[in-house]
């Protein structure tokens, strides 16, 4: 076995411009007793951040632990984390971890955590993408946020605290101890893929304002924020899980525009930060993802901006990275000052690179313990080592809690065009345009608020389909027709326009980002409601049938396509 002793007899000289003088550091120092206990092994396992299959961490059903067994060379959770010694973990519904509700993810948590303490003694990290509206991984019975763009409408910083404090003492029930969230990027660019109505807004001084306020309330809720996507996926259009993004803006632009909310949430205590994959030439002419940058990483977000919490790369499977060999991104990224590594591709391999390179003498072992010693803080802070199970009965999804996010959410809904509305108590409506469940929801609560909805789905609609719509919109009182994402989607727009050149009174609602009316010909009536989740649909409801009003604002500008002209300033709506 590989101990911490593999640089010795020469290799110890070896070292790393930058790295703390260990032998300075405090003997007495809870964090530094336990980085000695660990081997090479555990501590290289805990620079990692992987997903496992399953809805138990020692029984998984046999498609899980087959898929274990091909990803990790075991068939359990439990047997994952002794074999190869994580650090963390982060849940997904499709690896099957969040499908039983509330009792089974906190029995899922405590296993893992029973599986960690086993083979460390090192509490482990347990992650979730809960960030709200769009990107929500565990919806009923909890609380669901809104999301951030409908958070930036109400123009609220205490909006904004209270979702982050509600999502963190929910998650915390459920022995999820970080969130990946919130994002912070400044949404500049209204076609951005990767971010939309994921963003706060795309004025910087209003997303610092709120990621300030959001990592705020996730430390009140006693849990770890992970602020992204570090320098700013703002003014990409490709999301980086699909291919390669690069920004053209000047050095100067990236920090003016896109570094001051991280700064933001520096400031406010956020303990980590998640780098991007996305290229900037403007901040390393290499032309390597900042995730693999030491000018980015090392040089701008460590040494410009003081930052000695944990820096976690986004997901390394993703298909940004896909071109460069999978060991060498993890070597590249613990080079450029990454502390966490979060799912490689091949998770062995990965591990067995990084040893590798001690081994041999390419890495030194500690810039390993530089990174272990950062997480060790980070989840000691977070109180992981206090040792309490999540409770087998997880309170979540309160009177309290509900209230308080469909308050959130209806003070998001806004109005740019209102004519037809609210719809009249009895009107004959029909329910058509994006989103099985979008729809199907809206469908329902239009119809407990007093009209006779009925509902057909279009999706990405044929001409035959649209013909369908016109139809059923003809011998309708009014139509609402839900967008989202136009601009990719020219199907939508037609349906939409053949829905408006009927004359009947049509409302269209985006239940994406609120840059669809640039796209669509013009309707009576158009309202935002930045997200497709229940809590943002019965808001939208009540909106159309005059049950609520629409104070929200546009968080972002709205331009032509072109973007030559402003059709709808930032602040704009009733």
């Amino acid at each position: 076995m590989l101990r911490r002793s593999v640089l010795a007899g020469g290799l110890g000289a070896l070292v790393v411009a930058g790295l703390p003088d260990e032998a300075s550091a405090s003997p007495a120092d809870p964090v530094e007793r336990l980085l000695k206990g660990l081997t090479l092994e555990q501590k290289v396992g805990q620079m990692f951040v992987g997903y496992v299959y399953g809805d138990s961490a020692t029984a998984p059903a046999a498609p899980d632990a087959a898929a274990n067994t091909a990803r990790y060379g075991v068939a359990t959770a439990a047997e994952v984390i002794a074999r190869h010694h994580l650090g963390g973990v982060i849940y997904f519904t499709w690896s099957h971890n969040l499908g039983g509700g509330p009792a089974q993810i906190a029995a899922l948590s405590n296993g893992l955590q029973a599986a960690a303490s086993a083979d460390t003694g090192i509490p482990l990290q347990i992650s979730t993408d809960q960030e709200g509206g769009i990107v929500t991984r565990i919806g009923a019975p909890l609380a669901v946020s809104p999301g951030n763009m409908a958070v930036g409408a109400t123009f609220d910083p205490a909006a904004a605290l209270r979702a982050a404090r509600i999502s963190g003492q929910e998650l915390r029930e459920l022995g999820i101890n970080v969130v990946d969230a919130p994002v912070v990027d400044v949404n500049t660019n209204p076609r951005n893929a990767a971010d939309g109505p994921r963003s706060f807004g795309d004025r910087t001084a209003q997303v610092s304002l709120l990621a300030a306020a959001a990592v705020a309330g996730y430390r009140s809720a006693g849990i770890g924020a992970q602020a992204k996507h570090f320098p700013g996926l703002g003014d990409t259009t490709v999301n980086t899980d699909n291919g390669v993004a690069v920004t053209d803006e000047t050095r100067a632009q990236i920090l003016a525009t896109h570094v001051p909310p991280f700064q933001a949430a520096i400031a406010a205590g956020v303990p980590s930060i998640m780098a991007a994959h996305i290229v900037a030439p403007a901040l390393d002419p290499s032309g390597a993802p900042a995730s693999l940058s030491r000018p980015i990483v090392t040089g701008l977000l460590r040494e410009r901006l003081h930052f000695d919490g944990v820096v976690i790369t986004d997901a390394l499977d993703a298909a940004a990275l896909a071109a460069i060999p999978p060991a060498q991104i993890v070597l590249d990224a613990i080079a450029a000052g990454i502390d966490q590594l979060l799912m490689p591709a091949d998770p062995p391999l990965a591990i067995r690179a990084v040893l590798d390179a001690v081994a041999a003498g390419t890495l030194a072992e500690a810039r390993i313990d530089q990174s272990v010693r950062r997480i060790l803080r980070m989840k000691r802070a977070l109180g992981l080592f206090d040792g309490a199970d999540a409770p087998a009965s997880p309170v979540v999804g309160t009177p309290e809690h509900l209230q308080a996010m469909s308050a959130i959410a209806a003070r998001s809904i806004t109005k740019l065009r209102g004519a037809g509305l609210p719809l009249p108590a009895g009107a004959r409506v029909l329910v058509t345009g994006w989103g099985v469940g979008t729809t199907q929801t809206l469908t329902d609560a239009l119809n407990a608020r007093g009209v006779t909805a009925t509902r057909l789905w279009t999706g990405s609609p044929s001409p035959a389909v649209i013909a369908q719509a016109v139809a059923a919109a003809q011998a309708a009182d009014a139509t609402v027709v839900t967008t989202n994402n136009v601009w990719s989607d020219p199907t939508q727009v037609a349906l939409v326009q053949a829905l408006a050149a009927t004359g009947r009174p049509v409302t269209a609602a985006a239940v994406g980002g609120p840059y669809d009316i640039a796209y669509l010909p013009p309707t009576p009536a158009f309202l935002a409601a930045y997200g497709y989740q229940p809590v943002s649909l019965l808001a939208l409801a009540d909106a159309l049938t005059g049950r609520a009003g629409t104070p929200g604002r546009l968080p972002v500008t709205i331009r032509t396509p072109d973007g030559a002209t402003v059709l709808y300033p930032f602040g704009s709506g009733d």
